[in-house]
């Protein structure tokens, strides 16, 4: 039954190659009869292949068919339902699969909408051209490096598992969603290059026709980040969320460039600059989700999330150095620029500016300031194998060096935009108001005790950004505030993730302490007592749970259950299983490390401040992007009334 899976997947590459092909015969042979239907259908038969060779995939798994090697491989008789099926993207071969149907459904959508019928025939044509290498590229792995449907004879009785890791509810979605936003970044990428190919003068521009895929992409790219630090922070038992590990690093470094590319797109919008630096930025962001990709699948990073070394490193990095040469190429070819009204329409009002300083240009510094976290992050991620270059052995760089670097250019960015939206001649004052109340709540915070600098920074930053955005909020007629609500959210949920972020790490308390049955433990304001320890079976694996009331002066708040677990299929290896008392001022977290050599339970016990507000603006920086994917009318956004100054502040 599976060689017809593997002959889909052998037929999705044949299709996207011969698509591809036939796509370049029409550019240049342009007055022979149109090929361009033909390409489309072509596409279809790809997507389709795809979802079939899927849906045999979720069969297998759904059966617990161990004749297959994937599921013999990372499921059991003992794993839940939910859980088997979401083994789909455990392993590297079927977390492959989702990634090339995640950029197939990606295209689909996007043929589907009015964007796409409104480009002219040549830009379709180039569009599906490197559209379709992608997909060949992805056939390719999978059919040669990657093959999901290799079959064992005899199947054994039982399989191997899967990582007790995994088992839990923020990776069931946290690897599609960041997958879903590599493959919807695909879709404005191939997009620009096929516009900076095309030259159609008078064409929608790339940014405007893919907004609503680049907006879900970034969405799904997020909300997948929030949700692998949520898990992190909930699964590792180490009490924190980001440990700048490299497979955390290779899904944050497209999504920075891919939000300096939103952010870069609004000023050619409005000035009609930046033409090529957008076409290579938008190649980037897409490149960095394969070299992503190449980080976790080559093994030449070592990291606890990686797959290991395997065979698709190298033709990942061959096909990163290649789409990076052509994204140079093409994008130094791409027509330098066009007017304002030109690219999007805007009236000539739009562009003034009678401050020395625009909000334009606050916002390309807001973009520099990405892109160069971006590159830091990517030489630090990469500089174990940089160093061994020169010297004898290889050497890594710890989460202190991030933490010194990268947030305070994050409090820098939070201050620029809080200070963007007021760059007009009646914002002065809001402008004023904003970066007081960023100074006013770093001396307060520096009076009460709170004299970290990274952090004194950072939470300025937040306070002056949350100001500038209730003063938006006021100052917007309530016609208007319906419209600009998704960008209002967005950023609502990044300054309270900054907020969050900026307390959690460095004011955090914790203390590891050995627990004989009813000691206790003081840490901050609260009181920890074990009242118990259990010993238990379930199905897969054997626990022991310590039960620990939690009291606030003499008040009980709660208590908590972490676990200790040794799980049947994977030896003697012990995993975590952590607990909280959720709070948004103070969480109480507690994971069990063992017992000692006297049986006392020793816990981890911390206090983690502000950390809920990490998921909470985390939830809104999903969600908002949503009520942006449809735009108003234009006959509602000309004659809504505004001006210069409402369209500097609503459109960043």
């Amino acid at each position: 039954m599976y060689f017809f899976a593997f002959a889909f997947l052998l037929l999705s590459l044949l299709l996207a190659v011969g698509g591809g092909i036939l796509a370049l015969l029409q550019l240049w042979r342009p007055r022979s009869a149109s090929s361009l239907p033909l390409v489309e259908k072509i596409h279809w038969g790809v997507s389709l292949c795809l979802l079939v060779a899927s849906a045999f995939l979720l069969h297998g798994l759904y059966w617990q068919d161990y004749s297959l090697k994937y599921v013999a491989d990372y499921t059991d008789k003992v794993l839940p339902l939910f859980y088997r099926l979401t083994a789909f993207w455990a392993g590297q071969a079927g977390s492959m699969l989702f990634w090339a149907l995640s950029v197939g459904i990606m295209g689909t959508i996007f043929a589907c909408t009015s964007g796409y019928r409104r480009l002219k025939e040549t830009t379709r044509l180039w569009f599906w051209v490197f559209f379709l290498v992608i997909m060949a590229f992805f056939g390719l792995l999978l059919c040669v490096w990657n093959n999901p449907f290799i079959m064992l004879n005899p199947a054994p009785a039982d399989g191997n598992g899967l990582n007790p890791l995994l088992q839990n509810p923020g990776m069931i979605f946290h690897p599609p969603l960041l997958f879903l936003g590599y493959g919807g970044f695909a879709i404005p990428t191939c997009l620009a290059l096929a516009q900076a190919l095309s030259r159609q003068p008078d064409e929608t521009r790339w940014f405007d026709l893919a907004r609503p895929i680049t907006l879900l992409a970034w969405a799904f790219l997020t909300a997948g980040i929030v949700l692998g630090m949520w898990w992190a922070y909930m699964e590792l038992g180490w009490g924190g969320y980001w440990a700048w590990d490299p497979v955390e690093n290779a899904s944050l470094i497209p999504w920075l460039v891919g939000t300096a590319a939103l952010h870069t797109a609004i000023i050619e919008k409005r000035r009609g600059r930046l033409t090529r630096f957008n076409v290579l930025l938008m190649g980037l962001t897409t490149l960095t989700t394969f070299f992503a990709t190449f980080l976790v699948r080559s093994g030449v990073i070592e990291s606890v999330h990686a797959f290991g070394s395997g065979s698709v490193g190298f033709p990942l990095g061959i096909f990163v150095t290649v789409g990076l040469v052509l994204s140079i190429a093409i994008s130094l070819l791409s027509p330098a620029g066009r007017s304002v009204d030109a690219a999007s329409g805007d009236d000539a009002h739009a562009s003034r500016s009678t401050s020395l300083i625009s909000a334009e240009d606050t916002l390309l510094a807001v973009a520099v300031l990405l892109l160069a976290m971006a590159v830091i992050i990517l030489n630090a991620t990469m500089w174990p194998v940089t160093s061994a270059l020169f010297t004898s052995s290889s050497m890594g760089l710890e989460a202190s060096f991030y933490n010194r670097v990268i947030l305070p250019l994050c409090a820098v960015m939070l201050l620029l935009l809080a200070y963007c939206p007021w760059l007009t001649p009646s914002g002065r004052r809001a402008r004023s108001i904003a970066l007081l109340g960023a100074a006013g709540c770093a001396a307060v915070l520096w009076l009460v005790g709170y004299q970290n600098v990274v952090a004194l920074l950072t939470t300025a930053g937040a306070a002056g950004f949350l100001l500038a955005l209730l003063l938006r909020v006021a100052s917007t007629p309530v016609s208007q505030l319906s419209r600009r609500a998704g960008a209002l959210g967005l950023h609502l949920g990044l300054a309270l993730m900054a907020l969050g972020i900026a307390f959690s790490g460095p004011y955090k308390q914790e203390t590891d302490h050995a627990f004989a049955p009813g000691d206790s433990v003081k840490l901050g304001n609260v009181t920890v007592t074990l009242k118990n320890l259990f010993e238990g079976t379930q199905p897969g694996y054997h626990f022991l749970e310590a039960q620990l009331e939690v009291r606030r002066a003499d008040t009980v708040i709660g208590e908590l259950m972490p676990q200790r677990r040794i799980y049947d299929k994977f030896g003697s290896m012990q995993f975590t299983e952590v607990d909280v008392i959720p709070g948004l001022g103070n969480e109480v977290y507690a994971s069990l490390l063992g017992l000692d050599q006297d049986g006392r339970a020793y816990v981890k016990i911390s206090l983690e401040p502000l950390v809920n507000w990490i998921w909470i603006g985390g939830t809104l920086l999903c969600l908002f992007p949503l009520l942006m994917l449809r735009r108003a009318p234009a006959s509602r956004r000309q004659n809504d009334g505004t001006d210069a100054e409402g369209k500097a502040r609503g459109r960043d």
